[in-house]
C-alpha cells in the first residue's frame, strides 16, 4: 500500500526497520527519504528475495543492511546490526508476488509443482511433509482455523484417505483433492475451491501468526518515544493479532472501576493511529488487483 511509507512519518536522519524485505519495493521507498545520516535495516526469511532486494538497492548499501531472519528474531537482528532503538519499522505480511509466481516453490496451483510452501527453503518442514504425518483431526483444525474453510472437515477427510495410498506431493494434486472435497455447487463463485486451504498450508507450514506475535512484541518495545509502527495484512486473523496488540500497548490502568485510585502503575505505551484499519483506494487496487483485501493499522510510541 502507498501509505505506508506517509504512515512511517519518515525522518530523514531515522533509524527504520522493514522486516518484510521482499522484493525491496517499500525499503527504496524509505531509502529515498533518508538523508546519509540515516539507515535501514531490511529482513527477510527468503534468500531468494534477499538477493533481489540487495541487487535493487545496490546503490543504498552505506545505509542500508540487509539480514535473514523471521518476525520472532527481529528485535535480536535489529539489535546486532548496532540498534538499540529505532524510529519505526514495518511489516507487509502474507506471500510475496514473487513466491507466489515462480511455480517451483509450491505456493500457487497455477502451476503443477513440488508442495514445498516454505518461505525459507533452508529449514522446517514442507506442506507435503506436513500432509503427510498429520492426521485427520489436526489437518480439519489447521484448514479451518487458518484457512477460515467451512469445508475443512470434508477436505481433511479426503487427503487423509489418498495418503493412505499415495501422498500427496504436487500443487496439483492437492488443489484436484480438495475440488473433490467440495460439491461443485458450492465452489466459490470468483476464487479457485482450493484458495483457503492453500492459505491454511502456507500459514501453517511457516508459524506465520506464531512469528508475527512474537516478532510484533519484541518490535514495540524497540520503539523510541514518537517512533511509529505500520502492519499490512491480507488475512483477519493477522489483522486481529495487530489489532489486539496494539489495543494491550495502548491500555492505561487495569485496576477494577470501584479503586479510588491506580494501584497497578500501568500506563499507556502505545497511541493508536488508525482507529480503523486503512484500505486501499480504487486507484491501487486497480493497478494491483492482490491488495485489495490489505489492511493498514499504524500506531506511534509513547
Amino acid at each position: 500500500m502507498s501509505e505506508s511509507v506517509h504512515w512511517l512519518g519518515i525522518k530523514p536522519e531515522g533509524l527504520y526497520a522493514d522486516l518484510t524485505l521482499g522484493l525491496g519495493g517499500h525499503s527504496e521507498a524509505i531509502l529515498e527519504r533518508l538523508s546519509h545520516d540515516g539507515r535501514l535495516v531490511g529482513l527477510d526469511r527468503d534468500t531468494e528475495a534477499i538477493e533481489i532486494a540487495r541487487a535493487r538497492l545496490d546503490k543504498f548499501s552505506g545505509r542500508l543492511t540487509i539480514i535473514k531472519g523471521e518476525f520472532r528474531d527481529a528485535a535480536a537482528n535489529v539489535r546486532a546490526a548496532g540498534i538499540e532503538a529505532l524510529d519505526g519499522f514495518l511489516m507487509d505480511l502474507g506471500v510475496s508476488s514473487m513466491q507466489l509466481k515462480v511455480a517451483g516453490r509450491g505456493f500457487s496451483f497455477m502451476n503443477d509443482a513440488p508442495l514445498d510452501m516454505r518461505m525459507d527453503r533452508e529449514t522446517g518442514r514442507t506442506a507435503a511433509g506436513v500432509l503427510a504425518e498429520l492426521d485427520e483431526a489436526e489437518l480439519t483444525r489447521i484448514i479451518f482455523r487458518y484457512g477460515e474453510e467451512r469445508w475443512a472437515k470434508s477436505i481433511a477427510r479426503r487427503i487423509a484417505e489418498r495418503s493412505k495410498t499415495s501422498p500427496i506431493e504436487t500443487t496439483l494434486e492437492l488443489a484436484e483433492e480438495v475440488k473433490r472435497a467440495i460439491p461443485r455447487k458450492f465452489w466459490p463463485p470468483r476464487t479457485h475451491p482450493a484458495t483457503r486451504t492453500f492459505q491454511a498450508l502456507r500459514i501453517y507450514v511457516n508459524d506465520e501468526m506464531g512469528s508475527l506475535r512474537d516478532g510484533l512484541e519484541g518490535m514495540l518495545g524497540m520503539l523510541k518515544p514518537g517512533g511509529r509502527a505500520v502492519v499490512i495484512s491480507y488475512h483477519s486473523l493477522e489483522d486481529r493479532i495487530v489489532k489486539e496488540k496494539f489495543r494491550e500497548w495502548s491500555r492505561g490502568c487495569t485496576c477494577p472501576p470501584d479503586f479510588p485510585v491506580c494501584v497497578c502503575g500501568k500506563r499507556p505505551r502505545l497511541k493508536v493511529l488508525t482507529k480503523k484499519p486503512v484500505e486501499p483506494g480504487d486507484a491501487e487496487t486497480s493497478l494491483n488487483p492482490s491488495a485489495r483485501s490489505a489492511r493498514l493499522r499504524a500506531a506511534e510510541r509513547l
